[in-house]
């Protein structure tokens, strides 16, 4: 085979192709065993079905091709032993994909046991590990580590070596609206702003924030300014809207005043809905009052 096809990374060859280590142990039909790192053929390593991460920048795959090419794979991808001369990736798909376009056609492999949970949780937690992710994948992939992993939160944030105030802040971003997701995803709306959008309970309120934090490029503390001055403006009591009564209303409510020799307020709001309020000063005018009305 070309050695070029190899490209196994400088030292990681002869480690893996010397007679003289049990690193590559095989069982007695000749298959590599769990715990072995191994030269596998790319042919038969499948993708991995519970994969995070839906989108590759495909420049970075093809520049991360050429180094490959140049480097050879410096850190072995890790996979599973699925049977007779097949296995799943586990972690390290960017790895595969890019040895995939750089014409290897085998990769080295750290081959291990694994059930499809702890699948998923390895390939969740490599990704979370990303530098690059952004914020609404981190979110999501954290989700999915306490929903499918059956996981507390205080559980997550010791296998992704978080603070618990900080996975909180990041699953709170799934609640936003589907416009402030797309934002998180784009890049076009950071962790600090959407923190500070979170707050607010309004939908319509937090994309016509989104929109000026696009179009202006408002900073954090100009959006956390804008949300305080908000929860100011919720706060203050709102003035009553008093509608002066129409002529004939008030003429009713003098005639019930002057029968019942008391004082009735009639109020009304713009939409024409509103309350009589009449007073009494004793038990007995109380009385009078609802035989009055009950005789009508």
């Amino acid at each position: 085979m070309n050695p070029k096809k190899k490209a196994l990374g400088r030292g990681l060859s002869a480690i893996l192709e010397s007679p003289e280590t049990d690193i590559t142990s095989s069982d007695i039909s000749g298959n590599f065993v769990a715990g072995a790192i191994a030269s596998l053929p790319i042919i038969q390593i499948e993708s991995n079905p519970f994969q995070p991460r839906e989108e590759f920048d495909e420049e970075a795959l093809n520049e991360l091709a050429d180094s490959i090419r140049e480097q050879g794979i410096i850190q072995p991808i890790t996979v599973r032993k699925m049977g007779y001369d097949k296995y799943q990736l586990i972690s390290g798909e960017r790895r595969l994909k890019a040895s995939k376009i750089a014409g290897l056609d085998v990769i080295p492999c750290y081959i291990r046991i694994a059930n499809d949970q702890q699948m998923l949780e390895m390939a969740l937690v490599e990704n979370i590990q990303r530098e690059n992710l952004n914020a609404l994948e981190i979110a999501i992939s954290y989700q999915r580590l306490i929903e499918e992993c059956e996981l507390t939160q205080e559980e997550l944030s010791q296998r992704v070596g978080k603070n618990r105030t900080t996975v909180t802040n990041y699953i709170r971003l799934l609640k936003l609206p589907a416009e402030l997701q797309v934002a998180i995803r784009d890049n076009k709306l950071s962790m600090g702003h959407a923190r500070a959008l979170i707050s607010i309970d309004d939908e319509e309120t937090q994309v016509a924030i989104l929109k000026n934090i696009v179009t202006k490029d408002l900073s954090v503390r100009e959006v956390e300014e804008i949300v305080r001055n908000l929860s100011k403006q919720t706060a203050a009591p709102k003035e009553k809207v008093s509608v002066q009564l129409p002529a004939e209303l008030n003429s009713v409510r003098e005639n019930v005043a002057g029968r019942f020799n008391t004082r009735v307020n009639v109020q009304i709001n713009q939409r024409g809905k509103g309350n009589i309020v009449i007073s009494f000063s004793s038990q007995k005018q109380l009385e009078n009052i609802l035989n009055e009305l009950a005789s009508r």
